[in-house]
């Protein structure tokens, strides 16, 4: 009886094993039959979140004055992946290019604006959804492609050994090759007589019309107001350069090695300036309605060329700078005018302009006031001449120098006056280091 109770129970814990058993295997394949159905849903989730997560960004203040602009160029296009501060725009302005960077990492997802549209401060741009799975998402890729291909090798050992049939077609397929290359090379002098054909088009007449960009439709606007505002008036005077010249080539190794600063001609002749708008202080005046404004310091102006046209960056308090600290202003500005990446506050103000038309090989000319200032001390090529010297004449480096002045302000004592003490400040570079500040 003790056995049979003991199979009875037994075959009760079967039955039950059995049906659970059953009710697992049934779960599991409920639960794969349910898979494809369930990610969708996750996907209609993740991609729900993403349209809700998407963020516009608007046409950043560029400054108080500029309201619009021309968006020049797309950097980045929809789809492309960004990090944060990455730039994406770059809208043009009368003053100065003014970058638009991504807010947040993300992906481009729309483009409001097409190159050369006006657009206007505070207007939708372009759309970002925000993010970080631009790089993930090529790696996931390949993992689940790479998933299967092991699956298919592990049931064909076999094919291992299939392998080296495949090599007969492949010196089959090497015999034909050279034939379709030699067919490729007779073709090739065919594209010969169009280039005939478009000889007649040099001797043509045609001409091409390109938008002016904003910076040079301000910069004309301004030559043009200061011309008709100005009552301009040049004054030239030449400079041995013969103690400055030696000055430099003593000591421009020597500083390039200590300090990383070149050392050129403009900061002797911004200190020499300086000390000489100390003198003369109507050279570093302007004119504002009928009052006229005296300055106890120099925003020193320095014409650079850039491709889009002249700017005039400015060294602030260069009254204050030695020639070196003048030196490495002068070319920090002049580095970001050539990179586009001048600021308004680098360009705002000035006092009194330098413009080196010698690095172009100028040997004369008038250089036009910077409005509101009053005067602007054009430099020139050094040119070998003959020059008295202690009644012998000799070969000496000279360089012409202009200064065109508003006479409205300056009368010609004051500005000759001004031109002969950067003479002799150039001249007699050591005078430069001996006057007491005004």
């Amino acid at each position: 009886m003790l056995m049979k109770s003991r199979a009875v129970q037994l075959a009760r814990l079967a039955g039950q094993t059995g049906r659970s058993s059953t009710i697992i295997r049934s779960s599991l394949l409920a639960r794969r039959a349910d898979a494809p159905l369930i990610n969708s849903l996750r996907s209609q989730l993740h991609t729900s979140q993403r349209l809700l997560a998407v963020e516009t960004v608007k046409v950043p203040q560029m400054a108080e004055s500029i309201t619009e602009g021309t968006l020049k160029t797309w950097t980045k296009q929809v789809g492309d992946f960004v990090e944060a501060d990455e730039e994406v725009a770059t809208i043009e302005t009368d003053k100065i290019d003014v970058s638009v960077n991504a807010p947040k990492s993300g992906k481009i997802v729309e483009i409001l604006f097409k190159e050369e549209d006006t657009v206007t401060v505070g207007a939708d741009l372009f759309k970002i959804e925000p993010g970080e799975g631009g790089a993930p998402a090529a790696t996931e890729a390949p993992k689940e492609e790479s998933a299967p291909k092991p699956k298919e090798e592990e049931p064909k050992p076999e094919a291992k050994a299939e392998t080296p049939k495949p090599e007969p077609p492949k010196e089959t397929k090497a015999a034909p090759a050279p034939e379709p290359k030699k067919e490729e090379k007779k073709p090739a002098p065919a594209p010969a007589p169009p280039a005939a054909g478009a000889k007649p088009a040099a001797g043509s007449r045609g001409e091409t019309r390109i938008k002016m960009s904003r910076m040079r439709l301000r910069i004309a606007e301004r030559l043009k107001e200061s011309q008709n505002a100005a009552a301009s008036l040049t004054t030239f005077n030449e400079i041995d350069m013969t103690e400055l010249m030696a000055l430099r080539s003593a000591n421009k190794d020597d500083i390039l090695k200590k300090t990383g600063i070149k050392l050129g001609f403009m900061s002797a002749f911004a200190k020499a300036s300086c000390l000489a708008l100390q003198e003369i202080k109507a050279a570093n005046a302007s004119i504002e309605g009928d009052e006229i404004v005296y300055r106890d310091y120099v925003d020193l102006s320095v014409a650079v060329a850039t491709p889009k046209g002249l700017v005039t960056p400015v060294v602030r308090n260069a009254e204050s700078m030695e020639m070196l600290q003048i030196e490495q202003e002068i070319a920090n500005l002049g580095k970001k005018a050539r990179d586009g990446k001048l600021t308004l506050e680098d360009m705002a103000g000035g006092s009194f302009t330098i413009s080196n038309g010698g690095v172009f090989g100028s040997l004369y000319g008038t250089p036009i006031i910077n409005l509101p200032q009053s005067a602007v001390l054009g430099m020139h090529a050094i040119k070998e001449k003959p020059y008295v010297v202690n009644g012998k004449i000799e070969i000496r480096p000279i360089m012409v120098v202009a200064l065109t002045y508003d006479h409205r302000l300056l009368d010609g004592r004051e500005a000759v006056t001004f031109l002969v003490r950067v003479k002799e400040y150039i001249e007699q570079p050591g005078k430069m280091l001996l006057t007491l500040p005004q």
